[in-house]
């Protein structure tokens, strides 16, 4: 199905739209992965209160993402520069609020979980904000399968390069940081720079076409909106049960390096570089393989390939560092379908619809919803149920050593593959897949 008659961007529009993917990014990598590991190592916070705090924050984050995207259809409405300024406010909240998470300003296990919980709240809302206006407004730019695609490409393509610039900046010698995270200030003063780099350079990106603003009951029927639509629902269905996979050894993954693998720290980020980098290079082969396959049984293609590159991870131990560097290289590959396609996928759900420029918001909301809830449910229950089952970071014992390579390798595996199969019988065998997600796209 073809999208609306829309002027195809250029390059350079593609990349002035995208280059605000490296920083969001960027700083996915600390907030998300480092930060975790960082207060359970260096500040001594229990599992299980870090589990809850996160979970607490994240559920918070997700709750309010619906909320925020009915925000920004309404800035929308009014005109490109108010997204445009609500998201400069928005990256000066991020910016400032990623610093206090990093260097707080308390001690004592009290006030350290009362300072970590407010920052978390305010930087979460802050990076949901900008990240929702950045991905609505690619939405809102159209054009059919192909377009959609590269669309979203350029935009995780940066992305993912942005993780990669995170995940190597703590290897680099010389550089001052914190006990157990090197590099943490440029990796910080780094973030910073190409924050103001992305924005500007979205100033600079084709602008969607505005409608008009739709009348104040509209706008707060339109939050609701996005569940009226079957083939949305089952899309989403099949992203969180994809999401989950992937949260959970995201958040679980310096743990199985320190602990199962025992590679000593200059190694993790040749681990999170290989994979996040091989992601980056396999988007391009996605997008070849979507005007061949389509979106949906490309990204199917991508699912069984990280399901058979992940399996044996649960059998390394230490040691397996050349194995686990294999691992990490395939699965980045497999990455790329995850970053590329379903965003693609959902704004043609959205057009299908017919609310292309009008509801958009709405459903990268309800979307960002879906994937803070798995990083909640990742963070919230994986660490207190890896802390009742006897592991601790820094362990040595077999059995807790074993339930983590249990946790970080077969419980993804097993998700994934229940992603898989609901994708297929969900999505692509759906009696409208025809109609709106499936064909493919016209060269």
């Amino acid at each position: 199905m073809k999208g609306p008659s829309v002027e195809v961007p250029s390059r350079r529009g593609l990349s002035c739209y995208g280059l605000l993917g490296l920083p969001l990014a960027f700083v996915a990598l600390p907030l998300y992965i480092f930060l975790p590991n960082h207060y359970a190592r260096e500040f001594g916070m229990p599992l299980a209160t870090l589990g809850a705090v996160l979970l607490a924050a994240r559920l918070f984050d997700a709750v309010i993402d619906p909320l925020l995207g009915r925000l920004n259809d309404r800035l929308f409405g009014r005109s490109p520069g108010a997204v445009l300024a609500v998201g400069a406010v928005s990256a000066l909240v991020l910016a400032l609020g990623l610093a206090g998470l990093f260097f707080p300003a308390v001690t004592g296990p009290g006030p350290l979980i009362a300072w970590a919980s407010v920052f978390l709240l305010i930087t979460y809302t802050a990076y949901s904000q900008l990240s929702i206006a950045h991905q609505s407004w690619g939405a809102r730019l159209g054009g059919d399968e192909l377009q959609r695609g590269r669309i979203v490409a350029w935009r995780e393509g940066y992305g993912v390069f942005g993780v990669v610039l995170a995940s190597l900046l703590p290897a680099l010698p010389g550089l001052p940081g914190l006990p157990g995270l090197p590099g943490l200030p440029a990796m910080l003063s780094v973030f910073a720079v190409t924050l103001v780099l992305g924005w500007l350079a979205w100033t600079r990106a084709p602008a969607p076409s505005r409608r008009a603003d739709p009348d104040r009951g509209a706008t707060a029927a339109s939050l609701w909106r996005p569940w009226g639509s079957a083939a949305f629902r089952r899309l989403l269905a099949v992203f969180m049960l994809n999401g989950i996979a992937s949260a959970v050894p995201a958040t679980l993954v310096l743990f199985f390096i320190q602990d199962r693998l025992q590679s000593p720290p200059a190694q993790e980020p040749l681990f999170l570089g290989a994979y996040f980098l091989c992601a980056a290079l396999s988007i391009p082969l996605w997008l070849r393989a979507v005007a061949r396959w389509g979106l949906a049984r490309t990204w199917l293609a991508g699912m069984l390939l990280a399901i058979a590159v992940f399996a044996g991870v649960a059998g390394l131990g230490e040691g397996d560092t050349a194995a686990f560097l294999l691992v990490c290289a395939l699965s980045g590959a497999a990455l790329g379908s995850d970053l590329s396609l379903p965003s693609a996928l959902l704004a043609g759900v959205i057009a299908h619809q017919g609310d292309g420029g009008r509801f958009e918001g709405a459903y990268f909301g309800w979307w960002s919803f879906a994937t803070k809830l798995n990083l909640a449910l990742a963070a919230g229950l994986a660490l207190p149920l890896l802390g009742a089952l006897g592991y601790s970071p820094g362990t040595r014992s077999p059995e807790a050593l074993q339930t983590l390579g249990l946790a970080y390798a077969v419980l993804p595996c097993a998700l994934k593959l229940m992603a898989a199969a609901a994708l297929y019988f969900l999505v692509i065998r759906s009696p409208d897949s025809g109609r709106t997600l499936i064909p493919k796209a016209t060269p």
